[in-house]
């Protein structure tokens, strides 16, 4: 089971109100859409772990919250400062959200 973070994103949140859609106007089953999600769960995360190569580094004035449940990391931030090679850009407060996405195997699907 691939984790469903990437289901709160605009592509993700955009592709369910798309299914939802197509299950109340009879073109697609409850389970079909399911499979549907299910295939994208797994296919950004392999995605993310196996095709992104950038790297950028973070500089946090405060640590707000941490927590460790079921191998996935949660950091709460503030006064954040990101770097890449050539930007910089700042936040008053951060959620990051850190998950082994290499522990997820890939299917024959993908």
């Amino acid at each position: 089971m691939a984790y469903q973070l990437y289901r709160n994103t605009t592509l993700g949140n955009t592709l369910q109100e798309t299914l939802d859609e197509l299950i109340q106007f009879g073109q697609i089953t409850p389970q079909l859409a399911l499979k549907v999600l299910v295939h994208f769960d797994r296919t950004m995360n392999n995605s993310l772990a196996q095709k992104v190569k950038n790297r950028l580094t973070f500089k946090a004035g405060k640590l707000n919250t941490y927590r460790f449940c079921d191998n996935v990391w949660t950091f709460l931030l503030s006064d954040v400062e990101f770097r890449d090679v050539s930007e910089l850009c700042k936040g008053e407060t951060v959620k990051i959200v850190a998950c082994d996405g290499k522990a997820i195997p890939p299917t024959k699907d993908d």
